[in-house]
């Protein structure tokens, strides 16, 4: 009885409530019965947003592990979202909530218990290790579970939504995206698709539909580095995508996203050659 009455109660709670509480990675300080002590994130937040319309090659879903894994330091948020298009049984999913531990330092440590302090010492030297496993467990099924007999590619609704989430967070000053796409938005708004090939962007055209349809985010100021850029399926003509092509392509998410108080840091074409900073 107490536990059906707890599950209604959780039902009844307000959906941005449960999503401030969500912590797939469990804090080193409530396992070792410290949470009071529990210092301050970083204020760090790393977004990957996984775009399942198009398969990403071996070496590009490495690559992005590696950005991820060399970027996450100690008190940082990360998240992992997956989308394609709204279908049954596609839509975008919130599939990883995390925050690593800072480290307990100065004059604090001295009044701890000391074997809640080796306890909390030992849960913190392998906390990293643990993000690793269960946010890369999510990561790679997000990547594997890409498909391209999806018809549609909702990139800009997707950010949309990503950043709603992001404006009912709170102690987040710093944030960064990592959009794994091929940037290719395929949707009931607008495609760059023309006679099943990329098409040449009317940039200014595309910028005043989107606006018109209501689809610029607020990302609250992140730095966006996108991976996979412009990569095609097996169903489009030409292959080839020329310099021209790519280069609209790159000045309208740049473009969106300053529209929608964010960067663009990095487009990778495919493969993105900078670190996320």
């Amino acid at each position: 009885m107490k536990t059906a009455k707890a599950l209604i109660l959780a039902l009844a709670l307000p959906c941005a409530a449960l999503a401030a509480e969500r912590n797939d990675l469990q804090s080193c300080y409530t396992r070792s019965g410290l949470t009071e002590l529990k210092p301050a994130s970083s204020g760090r937040e790393l977004v990957v947003i996984i775009d399942q319309t198009i398969p990403m090659p071996e070496d590009l879903q490495r690559n992005s592990w590696g950005q991820i894994d060399r970027f996450v330091k100690a008190g940082d948020r990360v998240k992992l979202y997956t989308f394609s298009a709204f279908l049954p049984g596609e839509y975008l999913r919130l599939a990883y909530a995390g925050e690593l531990d800072m480290p307990l330092e100065g004059e604090v440590r001295d009044d701890v218990n000391m074997r809640k302090l080796r306890s909390l010492d030992l849960c913190l030297s392998t906390q990293k290790k643990a993000f690793q496993s269960g946010f890369g467990q999510q990561f790679v099924k997000g990547l594997r579970d890409a498909r391209q007999d999806i018809p549609k590619s909702e990139i800009m609704n997707s950010l949309h939504k990503v950043g709603e989430d992001m404006q009912r967070e709170q102690g987040v000053h710093e944030r960064v995206v990592l959009l794994i796409s091929d940037m290719l938005e395929h949707s009931e708004y607008t495609s760059f698709y023309a006679a099943n090939q990329i098409k040449q962007l009317n940039v200014s055209k595309e910028l005043q539909l989107a606006q018109s349809k209501g689809l610029f985010a607020d990302l609250q100021g992140s730095r966006v580095y996108v991976s996979g850029a412009g990569l095609v399926t097996d169903s489009v003509k030409h292959a080839y995508r020329s310099g021209k092509t790519m280069d609209a392509l790159n000045s309208f998410w740049s473009q969106y996203l300053s529209a929608s108080n964010a960067t663009l840091s990095g487009f990778g074409t495919p493969s993105l050659s900078t670190d996320l900073r």
